[in-house]
């Protein structure tokens, strides 16, 4: 079993910042990418950042400059600096990891329960 906690939400002015993070615990022998994921109400749930294990990244177009994902291998965290926040930012960001369990097992994909981020007008 593998858990994801997420923290680092709440309200913000926009042209803010907030730092989520991510911590992954349990039955883990590797991860692979992590990402960080977003849904608002009556959308669907949307690629926000992505890294790999070596540290590569990707981001969503409406991100691209403000946000900056990080990870640390030997604490198993993914961060995702936000910056210059806007109120189409609001969202419940989810943590989204690739996770071996054992040295023998395939991955999977597992997420966090979620962290609202509301960005005021």
């Amino acid at each position: 079993q593998v858990n994801l906690v997420e923290s680092g939400g709440g309200l913000v002015q926009a042209g803010g910042s907030l730092r989520l993070s991510c911590a992954a615990s349990g039955m883990i022998f590797r991860i692979n990418g992590m990402g960080w994921f977003r849904q608002a109400p009556g959308e669907q749930r949307e690629l926000v950042a992505f890294i790999t294990s070596s540290g590569s990244t990707n981001y969503a177009d409406s991100v691209k400059g403000r946000f900056t994902i990080s990870r640390d291998n030997a604490r198993n965290t993914v961060s995702l600096q936000m910056n210059s926040l806007k109120p189409e930012d609001t969202a419940v960001y989810y943590c989204n990891a690739d996770v071996a369990p054992t040295r023998l097992s395939g991955s999977y994909h597992y997420w966090g329960q979620g962290t609202q981020v509301t960005v005021s007008s």
